[in-house]
C-alpha cells in the first residue's frame, strides 16, 4: 500500500518524533539492563495514522535522534532496529483500525515477545558481553514485562478510545 508523502503527513510525524525522542530519552527511566518508557504512546497515533512501514521508520528516526542528543550509553544498531520492529508492530494492529481491548494487548504482547523476551536480551549480551542466560538481562527484564504488559495494555486501549483517530485518519487518507 503506498502512501503519498505530504507536508501534513511530514510535520505531524516530526512532532511524534518530537514526542518520542522526549518521551525515551528525558523522561525515560534506563539503567545498564533496562529501558522504561512510554514511547508507545505516540507510537500509537502514527500506527493509526501512517501504518506500520512509515511507523517504524518513525521510531526508527526517534531512536536515532534520541541517541545523538542525549547520549546516555554506546549507540547500538540493534536498538534501533528494535524500534523499527516496534513501529511495524504497531502500524500492522492498529493501522485504519478500532482500537479495542483486545488489540492493544495482542500489539503489546507481541511487541514484549519479539523484542523484550528476544531481540533486547540478545542486544544485551552482544553489547556486554554478558552470556545470554545472566540473571543479569533476565531479572530485572521479567519483573518489566510483569508491571508493564499490563500497564502499557490499560493504557494503549484508553488513549486509543479518547483519541478522535476517525476524523484524523479521514484527514491522512
Amino acid at each position: 500500500m503506498k502512501k503519498k508523502i505530504d507536508g501534513r503527513m511530514i510535520s505531524v510525524m516530526g512532532l511524534l518524533i518530537a514526542m518520542m525522542v522526549v518521551l525515551s530519552q528525558i523522561l525515560g527511566f534506563e539503567v545498564q539492563f533496562l529501558k522504561i518508557t512510554f514511547t508507545f504512546v505516540p507510537e500509537l497515533i502514527m500506527g493509526l495514522l501512517f501504518g506500520p512501514l512509515w511507523t517504524g521508520i518513525g521510531a526508527a528516526i526517534a531512536d536515532v535522534i534520541g541517541m545523538m542528543l542525549f547520549p546516555k550509553a554506546a549507540f547500538f544498531i540493534g536498538f534501533t532496529i528494535n524500534a523499527f520492529i516496534g513501529g511495524l508492530v504497531y502500524g500492522f494492529f492498529f493501522y485504519k483500525k478500532e482500537v479495542t481491548l483486545l488489540r492493544a494487548f495482542l500489539c503489546t504482547l507481541t511487541n514484549t515477545i519479539i523484542i523484550s523476551l528476544i531481540l533486547t536480551p540478545l542486544w544485551l549480551s552482544i553489547m556486554y558481553n554478558v552470556p545470554l542466560n545472566s540473571w543479569a538481562i533476565w531479572a530485572p527484564r521479567l519483573m518489566k514485562i510483569s508491571v508493564m504488559l499490563p500497564l502499557e495494555t490499560v493504557m494503549l486501549y484508553l488513549v486509543g478510545i479518547a483519541l478522535p483517530y476517525r476524523s484524523w485518519i479521514k484527514r491522512f487518507a
